[in-house]
């Protein structure tokens, strides 16, 4: 019985995550068996499983100590479509985060919530009071569709709006693993209690006309091996880019008439940002227009890219096995042609749509019915209580009190809706009370647009530090465009603390990704509204070193950007090249004003010397000539 298609890339040994899938009953074994194991920790066949059950494994690096076991424990991700967090969860997750937890709440880029700190033996406990709360962690992570994003603001008078919300939705429950693994572990065999699925949803699972379904299997769209990786989709409205929308493998922008009727969707895919430092064949990638789908056939045309990617992703290379790289591979005329064949039919032609902009949708606003919505910016997602700083306590109390719906955002924020205009007053005191900003003016610009992922210490994958790390280094850089006459500049700044690229950093003006301990590779040129790719212009910059790299950079900036340029705009047009010839030549004013002389160069054989062995010990080059120098005059 064919549970699953076979891969075009047979005759090469499939990936070890591959056969652990394959062995796992639907996402079963080992999982099922060591959670009912006195232990701190799962093995390593368990931990790949458990992805797919929306948890990660981790340990504090902060607190490890040689000689003795790690500080294990989990971190949960729920599945939010289009961020949608109803008041009940809200107050479940902030409960769980206190009982279980690190006493915190994370906002994620892909409008969830995470929950970290938590230890195996509550885990099971954690995830069956998230789903008893009209939540669910379920597909929140693994080797298949996650968190399906949307616009997060809750504008009533637009359609297009409603129908980004409401295709989210559908799409997610569309590509929901379809195994009973979860409810089996965690719920102890009770099956879903949330709202029910579209007719049309249920009957597109089904559907087979050609080639998308695999039959008498659990999974029908997924089949015992799942995706080659993670899939990651969201659907917009033309102009909106909220949501990233070049950064997903799949995007669905809802197209309406005059009348605000929707038609169909233009389609994006093959965008994805992870990486691998040192890997060229690895690289970050904007999503492609494809072509054009009416709306009675998109569940159609969505199963047909996504088996494409199913039956052709490859499963031998983990770090080749995303979509980006099948389109690239391929060329979009060869893929679109591949997505026909299941399709059944050829596709329409891509429409023309308006530029998009990046909006982040804070502060108080009108919903377009009479009711208002709030949104509150989170520095970097963390809600937490800290000295005078309530933002947890703040938001609990507003729930409490007025049983509000969330929606969480693509840039880690959340938004409080369906406000009646006579709660405006007492919800902007519980806040002012709690000593939280909600007015958008009033929050650093360069802090407000920045976004940056967890790293150290709990993700296993970090490099160097990088939500701990930004607020102080963002204070830096506002220091140094205070100090050169910049003071009215900001930019999207993004952090990450390796090159997975989770807070996306290759779409910000100025995108840092860890790539050794306190040192980062320097992204530069994406664009303010995140529609253009940022390029690398330094593989290892350290910390220490921020202000002397930026200086001639924003010192070029000011001198020759063109009128109402943004720094991301004024590094894409003039070039790396004319940049670095700038910043050769730069000479630092001294506090009198005077030009600094203390710039020394280098023959080129030297120059290269101290940079392949910086590069060989993992240090930046200036401490290795400092170190250098200071030999040689302690030999005099």
């Amino acid at each position: 019985m064919v549970k699953s298609a076979p891969s075009p890339l047979a005759s090469r040994k499939p990936s070890k995550v591959e056969g652990i899938k394959e062995n796992s009953n639907f996402l079963r074994e080992p999982v099922a068996t060591e959670i009912l194991e006195d232990t701190t920790h799962f093995s390593e066949d368990a931990i790949q499983l458990l992805k797919f059950h929306g948890s990660y494994q981790q340990d504090n690096r902060d607190n490890r100590v040689k000689g003795q076991e790690k500080d294990y424990q989990f971190m949960l991700r729920t599945k939010n479509p289009g961020g949608f967090v109803p008041p009940q969860l809200y107050l479940a997750l902030d409960k769980l985060a206190d009982e279980y937890g690190n006493h915190t709440l994370r906002a994620t880029t892909r409008q969830g919530f995470q929950v970290h700190g938590i230890l195996k033996k509550n885990l099971k406990t954690a995830i069956a009071t998230i789903f008893k709360n009209l939540g669910s962690t379920l597909g929140a992570c693994g080797d298949v569709n996650r968190n399906v994003m949307a616009p997060p603001v809750p504008f009533k008078n637009r359609p297009d709006y409603q129908y980004a919300w409401e295709y989210a939705q559908n799409i997610a429950d569309l590509l929901s693993p379809q195994t009973g693994a979860y409810y089996e572990i965690w719920l102890d065999g009770e099956k879903a209690i949330s709202a029910e699925e579209h007719p049309d949803v249920k009957a597109a699972r089904q559907g087979n006309g050609t080639g998308t379904i695999i039959h008498d299997t659990e999974e029908p769209i997924y089949g015992t091996h799942y995706m080659p990786r993670k899939f990651k989709i969201c659907v917009t409205v033309p102009g909106d880019n909220s949501v990233d929308l070049y950064s997903q493998d799949l995007t669905l922008v809802v197209m309406t008439n005059k009348k605000g009727e929707l038609q169909g969707f233009n389609i994006f895919a093959g965008g994805g940002l992870g990486r691998t430092h040192g890997k060229e064949e690895t690289f970050a990638r904007i999503a492609d227009p494809i072509c054009y789908v009416a709306k009675a056939d998109v569940y159609d045309l969505v199963k047909a890219i996504v088996a494409t990617q199913r039956d052709y992703g490859d499963r031998t290379d983990r770090r080749h096995a995303r979509l980006k790289y099948l389109i690239n591979d391929w060329g979009v005329d060869k893929f679109r042609a591949q997505v026909e064949e299941y399709f059944g039919k050829p596709v329409e032609p891509f429409k023309n749509l308006p530029k998009f902009k990046y909006q982040d949708y804070l502060g108080w606003n009108e919903q377009g019915d009479g009711n208002l919505f709030l949104g509150i910016s989170i520095d970097n997602g963390r809600v937490k209580d800290e000295g005078s700083f309530l933002l947890k306590t703040a938001l609990r109390e507003i729930v409490e009190q007025f049983n509000l719906p969330i929606r969480l955002t693509p840039s880690q924020n959340l938004i409080f809706y369906d406000i009646t205009p006579d709660n405006k007053q007492a919800i902007q005191e519980i806040l002012e009370n709690r000593g939280v900003v909600a007015d958008p003016s009033k929050i650093e610009p360069l802090t407000r647009f920045a976004m940056a992922c967890p790293a150290l210490p709990t993700c296993g994958l970090a490099i160097t530090e990088s939500e701990r790390a930004i607020p102080g280094i963002l204070e830096r850089i506002r220091a140094l465009l205070d100090k050169l006459g910049l003071q009215k500049q900001h930019f999207v700044v993004r952090m990450t603390g390796c090159p997975n690229g989770c807070a996306r950093p290759y779409m910000a003006e100025l995108g840092f990704v860890g790539s050794a301990p306190e040192s980062y590779q320097v992204w530069l040129g994406g664009s303010p509204d995140q529609t253009r790719l940022a390029q690398a212009y330094t593989e290892k910059l350290h910390h220490d070193e921020i202000e002397s790299f930026l200086e001639p950079i924003f010192v070029f900036f000011k001198k020759t950007r063109q009128s109402r340029e943004s720094f991301g705009d004024f590094c894409d047009r003039v070039g790396f090249d004319a940049i670095r010839e700038f910043t050769a030549s730069y000479e630092p004013p001294t506090a009198n004003g005077s030009k600094s002389r203390h710039r020394v160069s280098l023959r080129e054989d030297v120059y290269l010397q101290i940079k392949e062995a910086a590069e060989k010990q993992d240090r930046p080059m200036t401490e290795l000539v400092h170190e250098a120098l200071d030999k040689y005059f302690q030999g005099l």
